[in-house]
């Protein structure tokens, strides 16, 4: 009766072990995952050093106990079965298959990446971001004592404008003990492109969390409601509506136990509710921006650009190989969030042969064929024009300038702030434009792009018109600094546009004067290129073309 009390005691023991463990540790139960199998090391000899405390077996037991034979057996089977399925799952032995887990197509730059209104540039980066989320934090009284900003703040598109956003969280147990019962009553959204930061307060409190402790921590939650389900980095955004959701994308595994990862279903959380949906990664809403996180997406580029050859070759003769930059950055198109990143030859030239998007929804992958600096290389250029105050350059974002790729570089004081903006061409990177707002900056670029010959001007197609007829109408403007006068001629509807620094006799005329003039016609008003046989600066007469003419 006793040893029965023992071994009942026993099993009791090591199943309440083996609860706290997977209560803390929350292992998917699933062959796939790591976790899982050092739980189950973790079991097998936590059941062998209470067997050997049961039977009191001394040193020279150990050995002749059959019992302790067959524990020790099934870890050595176990360890083994991990240890070949991690070979097996590895690009050592599947190369070919790592290589055509990601798909790339060949994009067209100019087509596929349309110019963004000054609006839509996403100007700040992570860390600038969180500055703005914590002051705006330390400016609520009500809240700053009892929560802090989480530092997920997930870039995602809301209403086609580029936003971070990031919970609250429970500054500290005790903040949490009294907060729980009414959960995080906010989160933060900041606009990248205006800078503007607010802190939206919710109806009802947010009650899955990931600083929650107890069943409604986020991770929790979800490993009690999908216990077999492999979970990815988890993000945080916003529907339409401004409702706060968790975003769980669930790993698949394609090559052997352990190997080829990419996404296979998207778990959606209510963070208020805690309700849940689960879709096939296809299936999932469209406003969701993140199925595939930026890492998992360069990871597998890697395995794409480094492995053509086998992977032996990606380790010794390289040949062909490619690898992703040191960073990323993010773009918003068409209502997704595509990440972005540079691609260079595995021997480290400063150079990049291209770049790639890679769509954080849907994986699609397209390639775009550019020549040019590389993403650190842009940064030292940008720095360079700014030295003496020692700004710090910020990873680029790629835009399309005019039709020409263009690293867009915020440069950042001590303080983390942005102070100025830097445009630098992919392709000759010597050619950098700094401004303290984006459209000086982007006027700046322009310029050097006709200075250096990248862009040259439209030529001018129009033909020379010429009229004679009394002024009707005389109105005087300034544009940029200049006087103009705008006058309407007898039997014409048209405007034309005398420009004061070219022809300062117009100011001699008023209404019911006639006038002889040359001009091109424009969409609102016509420009005057000669007035009364006076040519504008630059400009050559028909009469003097025939002098010319006749003289040789």
């Amino acid at each position: 009766m006793k040893k029965g009390k023992m071994k009942l005691l026993a099993v009791i023991g090591v199943i309440l072990l083996a609860a706290i463990y997977y209560y803390v540790a929350l292992p998917a139960i699933n062959i796939h995952s790591t976790d899982f199998w050092m739980f189950l090391i973790v079991l097998i000899i936590v059941i062998a050093l209470i067997y050997v405390r049961r039977k009191k077996l001394n040193r020279y037991e150990l050995k002749e106990s059959k019992g302790l034979k067959v524990i020790g057996g099934l870890l050595i089977i176990v360890i083994a079965a991990y240890l070949i399925g991690s070979l097996l799952s590895s690009p050592i032995v599947n190369a070919k298959k790592y290589q055509k887990l990601l798909t790339v197509k060949d994009g067209e730059f100019t087509k596929d990446i349309e110019e963004l209104s000054f609006d839509q540039i996403p100007l700040l980066d992570r860390d600038s971001a969180a500055i703005l989320g914590n002051r705006k934090m330390g400016s609520m009284v009500d809240m700053v004592s009892q929560f802090e900003v989480d530092e997920l703040y997930s870039q995602i598109n809301f209403q086609n404008q580029p936003v971070r956003v990031s919970p609250l969280k429970y500054a500290n147990l005790i903040k949490w003990l009294t907060n729980m019962k009414d959960g995080i009553p906010a989160y933060i959204k900041i606009d990248m492109a205006t800078q503007n930061t607010e802190l939206v307060k919710l109806k009802e409190g947010m009650k899955y969390t990931t600083s929650d402790h107890l069943n409604r921590n986020i991770y929790r939650h979800l490993r009690f409601k999908y216990p077999t389900y492999i979970f990815n980095d988890l993000s945080f955004e916003i529907d339409d509506e401004g409702v706060p959701y968790w975003i769980c994308p669930v790993k698949k595994f394609n090559i052997g136990l352990f190997g080829g990862t990419t996404i296979g279903r998207v778990v959606l959380c209510n963070a208020v509710t805690g309700e849940t949906t689960d879709y096939k990664v296809e299936d999932a809403p469209e406003w969701i921006d993140r199925a595939y996180s930026a890492d998992l997406l360069v990871e597998l580029y890697d395995y794409y650009g480094s492995l053509k050859h086998g992977y032996f070759n990606s380790i010794l003769g390289q040949k062909d190989c490619l690898k992703t930059t040191t960073g990323y950055n993010y773009l918003a198109i068409d209502d997704d969030v595509w990440v972005y990143t540079g691609v260079t030859s595995v021997s480290g030239d400063q150079s990049n042969v291209g770049f790639v998007l890679m769509n954080q929804r849907t994986m699609e992958t397209k390639f775009y064929e550019v020549e040019g600096a590389t993403e650190d290389s842009a940064m030292s250029s940008a720095e360079g024009q700014v030295q003496n105050l020692k700004y710090v350059a910020t990873f680029p974002l790629l835009l399309n300038i005019s039709g020409e790729p263009t690293y867009f570089i915020a440069l950042k004081d001590d303080a983390g702030l942005v102070k100025k903006y830097a445009m630098v061409n992919v392709q000759k990177y010597q050619i950098v434009a700094i401004g303290d707002t984006v459209s000086a900056c982007e006027e700046a670029y322009t310029k050097l792009m006709y200075d250096n010959g990248i862009k040259e001007v439209e030529k001018d197609t129009r033909e020379i018109e010429t009229m004679k007829a009394k002024i009707t109408k005389i109105a005087q403007g300034v544009i940029e600094g200049n006087s103009h006068y705008y006058i309407m001629m007898e039997g014409s509807d048209d405007i034309f546009d005398v420009s004061v620094v070219d022809f300062i006799d117009i100011i001699k005329y008023d209404v019911g004067d006639e006038v002889t003039i040359e001009y091109k016609k424009g969409e609102e008003s016509n420009t005057v290129l000669s007035l009364n046989g006076k040519e504008k600066s630059g400009t050559v007469s028909s009469e003097e073309n025939n002098e010319e003419e006749a003289a040789q």
